[in-house]
């Protein structure tokens, strides 16, 4: 008896059918050392190769002491046939096995060969960032008809990297690594398998370095969502389901992606005031940008968001971290970041000792303590300096530059960025005393109340 496993689907069209694919990683571990003509294809992590059986070579498998035979092969176009589609040879793997074996391949072999196939592919595998394409409003996107685009990701970011107080990265570690192993749980509460963090802070606080490390811990890839660049509500849940598991959907600058709060509807009537007040200018502009403005305003609404975020949709794949991050954490709407959507909330604020320290180490190879420490750690306590601008000042700028010289520069930046706070705060306290009196002197001068020809009001 023999099994055939084309290469090509019949539908979608003629993509690779996955279990070709499972099936030629699985042989690829036989082929090299039993076929006598192979075949290379690059990996998908672009930097090995995978060697298979050329066409009409033969190998052999032996599972739980039965043997089987793999022929790979191909069957030649019917060049007669006009088709809309293309004539290429159909590769396929055929497997023989004998007649009496055929419970034993269905049920178990072939799950066999499946899983380690897998496994191979798995263990080979690069993580990849991928960005969202633009669509170009006729219903098709860029690059081929994908809807994302990829690159191999590999940020260094870790965990032991992170300027952020231990104790702090370990509550976030052990977050992370129960909620990977937490399938069974969400199923048993009725849960959809994801997770949601919203990270807040100053720039320069290491959210995206964050992302990264998540991304490090758990092997996950990573998509990056580019709202302005998705036409409406539809679009944003196609991009959904067309993401996989293992993954984390990150919209970065979440406030200022969109207008998600109301505003947006400001400022359409604002702009129609506007063109009321100058048609002739509305309609200059109209010309000259040839409506493309209106083609690249989003549509993307509050509500299609929190249903990409938790609606029905968003139990698809399952394994999948959801992560907003922003400046601004006062401006976004509460329905948007309440827990059920956002469920941990992290601030990733100025840096503190704890956090310098871990920076110390992987800039200098300072472990412990050092003899300027403690003048840092007193400038820490009276500046905001982000962990970016410490890690700017620690980083060594020539080969002569030692950890003295670093730390050094660093205490001179903290007692610049020291005075340079206090001076704002001097001037905005002398801003605030003046307005203060301007304030007072025209509450005076209005219960005087003067008349215009110069006499006073009396009062009582």
């Amino acid at each position: 008896m023999h099994i055939t496993f084309y290469e090509l689907e019949t539908e979608g069209w003629f993509e690779r059918s996955k279990a070709y694919v499972t099936i030629e990683r699985y042989l690829s571990k036989n082929s090299s050392t039993q076929a006598n003509r192979l075949k290379a294809n690059a990996a998908k992590n672009g930097q090995s190769l995978v060697l298979t059986m050329d066409d009409h070579e033969e190998i052999t498998d032996e599972y739980k002491g039965e043997k089987v035979w793999w022929i790979s092969s191909q069957k030649p176009a019917n060049r007669q046939t006009i088709s809309l589609y293309r004539e290429d040879e159909k590769r396929y793997f055929k497997l023989k096995f004998h007649k009496k074996n055929r419970d034993l391949i269905t049920n178990s072999y072939l799950k066999y060969v499946l899983d380690e196939g897998k496994a191979i592919s798995v263990k080979e595998r690069q993580r990849k960032l991928y960005t969202n394409n633009k669509g170009d409003g006729g219903g098709y996107r860029y690059r081929g008809g994908r809807m994302w685009s990829g690159v191999v990701f590999e940020h260094p970011s870790t965990f032991d990297t992170l300027a952020m107080d231990p104790k702090k990265k370990q509550e976030i570690i052990d977050d992370l690594e129960t909620f990977s192993k937490s399938k069974d749980y969400y199923a048993k509460i009725g849960k959809a398998w994801k997770r949601g963090f919203l990270l807040y802070g100053p720039p320069g606080t290491g959210k995206s370095s964050m992302i990264a490390a998540m991304a490090n811990l758990l092997k996950y890839d990573i998509y990056d969502l580019e709202l302005t660049s998705v036409k409406d509500n539809t679009e944003l849940r196609k991009l959904l389901i067309d993401t996989t598991g293992k993954s984390i959907i990150v919209i970065e600058d979440i406030d200022c992606s969109l207008e998600l709060t109301g505003q947006r509807e400001k400022n359409k009537k604002k702009k129609k005031e506007d063109k009321d007040k100058n048609e002739e200018d509305a309609v200059k502009e109209k010309m000259k940008k040839g409506g493309e403005e209106k083609e690249k305003q989003s549509e993307v609404t509050l509500s299609g968001l929190l249903n990409f975020i938790d609606g029905l949709w968003s139990a698809i794949g399952g394994e999948r971290l959801i992560i907003f991050t922003t400046n601004y954490v006062e401006k976004l709407d509460p329905a948007l970041i309440r827990r059920g959507r956002m469920d941990k909330h992290i601030v990733l604020s100025y840096c503190c000792f704890e956090s310098f320290k871990v920076l110390a180490h992987n800039y200098l190879d300072v472990v412990e303590s050092h003899v300027h420490f403690p003048e840092i750690r007193r400038l820490l306590e009276e500046t905001n300096t982000t962990p970016a601008d410490i890690a700017e000042n620690l980083m060594p700028k020539s080969s002569k530059e030692n950890a003295d010289t670093c730390l050094e520069r660093l205490i001179k930046a903290l007692e610049i960025a020291k005075e340079e706070e206090e001076k704002a705060k001097a001037d905005e306290k002398d801003r605030e005393e003046k307005k203060q009196v301007k304030n007072a002197d025209g509450v005076n001068e209005k219960d005087n109340g003067v008349k215009e020809n110069g006499d006073v009001i009396s009062k009582g």
